[in-house]
Formats: structure tokens, C-alpha cells, sequence
């Protein structure tokens, strides 16, 4: 491209100048040889008149008294009746431009000059016009050079670009070039590259939440089918732990569900009124065997009926990864206590562990900020969950570790009951 801008650009130039400039000669050659023949003709008048003067002064006409008369390089020759002919100058050879002129008294008066001397004054000027051509020419040479640097180098910048977002870079450069049109250009990638890349973080997200929070549902559910196969003999057993199993694969479908309409958009909430004793009874019992095996026990105190607004299966896994945090990281027996605040019910998880390290404090609901050899990933989601359908998620007390998630009460009347099999 940047050969096609300086061959367009010189094309031009060349096409102007040779159009001007031929024309120019044209004019200027005309100019100069009316102009030496304008001269002549005005030497030629002039002798004439300092002739006719000298006859009716009776002074002699004579090569002495006129030769100051003309130019050094011209030639002329004088007629007077009655008197010799005299010749001022050199002749010329070649080529001539003459004059001839008459006076009153009969007197003939002819002025020649070398056209040579015109060439010459022509060939100059065409020496002129052919300088300022050629500088004409390098300016335009340079300046086609210059544009054509200032338009290909945004656009090979803007194609690196281009490559970039298409290889997975999404970062945009903010680089702006002062033309308009490639400015939008740019405006226009920066602005994909921004959507790339929020599509990218999305689904990163998505892919790390779901990995965190499906983790925990798939060990219960493997352990489940594991019951179900060790006691395939015993019909009542296997009946029960396959409704149990029936009842976390229901639960799992809800945080896929959830986790997917929180990708698409996190302002969209799925919440109903529901009973939040069901979710707490359910979720004790479904990690009283995990604590067993650690030698540690699950309880559950406070306000009892309550029912709140939200979405079960989200409350169930915030509910779930505090549990689960406190068996990685607390110690003792873990509570879930109950209570109301206002118009809202509470559910507090509680350990008699160590706590939150108190250089985490606040931070400790930040995406990849662990305390411990963990993700980081689970009170970031949980708290993702819980703001999803009104509720926050919020640590009270980091020694011993108190987290509270806040949920709205019932303030329509109750939908039909929605029963969760433990």
C-alpha cells in the first residue's frame, strides 16, 4: 500500500506539473520573443527619430554620431538620402529579428539582433521551470512518503491489533492516530476488545465457579451411589439413599441452573418464598457424616419457622460452602443459628476454630483471596449467590469465625410449600 500511495501521489504530481508546465513554456517562449521583438522595434523607432532630428538640425549623419545609439549587440543600418549609407554594429549570423522603420524625410532605418540571443533567454527560463518542476517532484515524493508512513503504520498497527484479539489477547492499546477514519477504527476494536474480553472473564468465571461449587454435590452424590451399591441386598436401604441421591441430583441441577443464569445476567433472580428450616434440616443432615468421620458435630439453634424469599438451591449452597469451610478450616462443633432482624431472617454459621486471619478480614469474600491451600473461589461465589436474589452474605466476627447470610422474610403470603428430601 504505501507503494501504490507514493505512485498515485507522484502520478498526479507529474500529470499537474507536465500539464502546467507545458503550457508555462508555451507562454513564457511567446512572452520573450514578443518581448525582443517589442525591443527591436522600439530601437528601431528611436534611431529613427535621432536621424530625422540631425537632418533638420543639418548635422551630419555619420557612423560616429550614432553608434551610441544602439545596443553593443545588435545591428542596424541607416538610409538618408542624399547621404552614405551607414552601418552600426556587427552584423548578426543565423537566424535575426528585425525592424524596419521610416521617417519623414525618407530615411530608413533597419535594427536586426541574433536570435540566438532569445534561445538563450528561452533556455533559461526553461531551466527555471524545469528546477522548480523537479523540486516540485521531490516535495511531492516526500510528502507521498510521510502520508504514506502516517496511513500504513495505523493500519499495520491496526491489523497487530486485529491478530491480537483474534489469538486471545483482548487487552486494548488505546492508540488514536489523528485521521478520523481510522480513529473509529481503533475506537471500534478497543470496544470489541473490551466485550472479548468481558465475554473471556465470563466464562472463566463460570468454568471456575462451576468446577468450585458442582465439587462438593458430585462427592455427595459419588458417596450416595457408593451406599447404594454396598447395600444393593437391603431393598429399604438402597430405596433410601437412591431418594436421597434423587434429592442432590435435583439440587445440582438447581446450582448448574443458577450458576448459568448468573453468567448470562447476575441481576436476574429466580427467588420464591420458601420455609428455610427445610433448607437448614437438609443441609445438617446431609453433612452430619462428614463431621463424623473428623470426629466433629453439626447443630443447629435459634428462631424456628422461619421462611424467607430467595431461591432454595442457591440458599442451600451458600449454605453448603459455609459448612464446608468450617470442616476444612474451623474446629469443634459447628452451628447454624437462626434468628430475625428487622425484616429479615438470618442464618449464622459458627465454629469454635482459629477464625479468619485478620489480615484478610473484609478481603476474605475476594475472588482467589485464601487463607489456606484453597481456591479462594467459595465465599466469592457464595456471596454471588446470596446478592443474586437480594440477600448479602456478610462476616460478623472473625474470632471465633461468625458469617451471616441475610435474607428477606416473607412478606407476600406463602406460595405452595416446596418440599427438599434430605
Amino acid at each position: 500500500m504505501r507503494r501504490r500511495l507514493i505512485s498515485s501521489t507522484l502520478a498526479v504530481v507529474l500529470v499537474v506539473i507536465a500539464v502546467f508546465g507545458i503550457s508555462l513554456v508555451i507562454v513564457e517562449t511567446r512572452t520573450i520573443e514578443n518581448s525582443a521583438r517589442e525591443s527591436v522595434d522600439s530601437e528601431a523607432v528611436r534611431l529613427v527619430g535621432i536621424v530625422e532630428n540631425r537632418i533638420l538640425a543639418g548635422e551630419s549623419i555619420d557612423a560616429k554620431g550614432l553608434d551610441r545609439q544602439i545596443a553593443e549587440d545588435r545591428y542596424a543600418v541607416v538610409q538618408v538620402p542624399g547621404h552614405p549609407e551607414v552601418t552600426l554594429g556587427t552584423r548578426p549570423k543565423g537566424r535575426v529579428i528585425s525592424s524596419r522603420q521610416a521617417g519623414g524625410h525618407d530615411e530608413k532605418v533597419l535594427v536586426e539582433e541574433a536570435r540566438s540571443k532569445v534561445s538563450q533567454e528561452i533556455g533559461r527560463t526553461l531551466l527555471v521551470i524545469l528546477a522548480v518542476a523537479l523540486l516540485a517532484v521531490l516535495a511531492a515524493v516526500i510528502l507521498a512518503v510521510l502520508q504514506a508512513r502516517r496511513l500504513v503504520s495505523p493500519l499495520t498497527d491496526l491489523a497487530e491489533t486485529a491478530e491480537r484479539l483474534g489469538s486471545g489477547d483482548p487487552r486494548p492499546r488505546h492508540r488514536r492516530y489523528g485521521v478520523p477514519e481510522l480513529d473509529r477504527i481503533a475506537d471500534v476494536l478497543d470496544a470489541s476488545a473490551d466485550r472479548i474480553g468481558r465475554m473471556l472473564t465470563a466464562e472463566r468465571r463460570l468454568a471456575a465457579d462451576a468446577s468450585h461449587q458442582l465439587r462438593t454435590p458430585l462427592t455427595a452424590l459419588s458417596m450416595r451411589l457408593e451406599e447404594i451399591v454396598a447395600t444393593a441386598d437391603d431393598q429399604e436401604t438402597v430405596a433410601e439413599e437412591a431418594t436421597i441421591a434423587l434429592g442432590q441430583v435435583e439440587r445440582l441441577t438447581d446450582v448448574v441452573q443458577r450458576l448459568l443464569t448468573n453468567a448470562r445476567d447476575p441481576r436476574s433472580g429466580s427467588a420464591v418464598d420458601f420455609d428455610l428450616d427445610d433448607v437448614i434440616k437438609q443441609q445438617v443432615e446431609e453433612w452430619r457424616p462428614a463431621y463424623q468421620n473428623e470426629n466433629r458435630s453439626i447443630a443447629r439453634s435459634g428462631t424456628r419457622d422461619l421462611r424467607a424469599v430467595g431461591t432454595p438451591g442457591a440458599v442451600a449452597q451458600v449454605l453448603a460452602t459455609l459448612i464446608e469451610n468450617s470442616l476444612m478450616h474451623g474446629a469443634g462443633t459447628v452451628t447454624l443459628h437462626t434468628r430475625v432482624t428487622g425484616n429479615q431472617a438470618v442464618v449464622e454459621v459458627t465454629d469454635d476454630g482459629q477464625g479468619v486471619p485478620p489480615d484478610l478480614g473484609a478481603r476474605v469474600f475476594e475472588r482467589t483471596v485464601s487463607g489456606r491451600n484453597s481456591t479462594g473461589l467459595g465465599l466469592a461465589v457464595a456471596r454471588d449467590l446470596a446478592e443474586a436474589d437480594g440477600g448479602r452474605l456478610e462476616l460478623l466476627q472473625q474470632r471465633p469465625p461468625v458469617f451471616a447470610l441475610f435474607l428477606s422474610r416473607e412478606i407476600v403470603p406463602p406460595a405452595p410449600r416446596e418440599d427438599f428430601v434430605s
